[in-house]
């Protein structure tokens, strides 16, 4: 038990004269550093990145069509009665695809990077 109390004390003691060597050095020669440039302005560009959403009211049921670009993607239906169900372009060639149900065919997410 001897022993490990002297290592306990030469380690406490190893740190702390490292730690207020650190805390003296003061190497010369430094120069202050200049402030960060201003940041730029946003981006802007003819594109919506946020989807335009179009709710149709009907008698039977309520349409909320999404669409980016001109371009709809997801149609959501909800009917009067029953649960809604939707409607995706999966794959982007115009043609919807039915869902009723969260799980069924779980899509990926997708991002466009680039449309020529």
């Amino acid at each position: 038990m001897d022993r490990m109390k002297r290592l306990l004390i030469i380690l406490g003691l190893l740190f702390a004269s490292t730690a207020i060597m650190a805390g003296n050095s003061n190497p010369g020669g430094l120069e202050p550093v200049p402030e960060p440039p201003e940041l730029p302005d946003p981006l802007e560009t003819g594109e919506n990145i946020e989807p335009v959403i179009t709710i149709i009211h009907k008698d039977d049921a309520v349409i909320e069509e999404y669409s980016v670009n001109g371009v709809v993607y997801m149609v959501k239906i909800t009917p009067v009665v029953g649960p809604s169900y939707y409607m995706v372009d999966d794959n982007g060639d115009g043609n919807l695809t039915s869902r009723r149900h969260r799980l069924d065919k779980v899509s990926v997410p997708q991002w466009v990077l680039f449309r020529w």
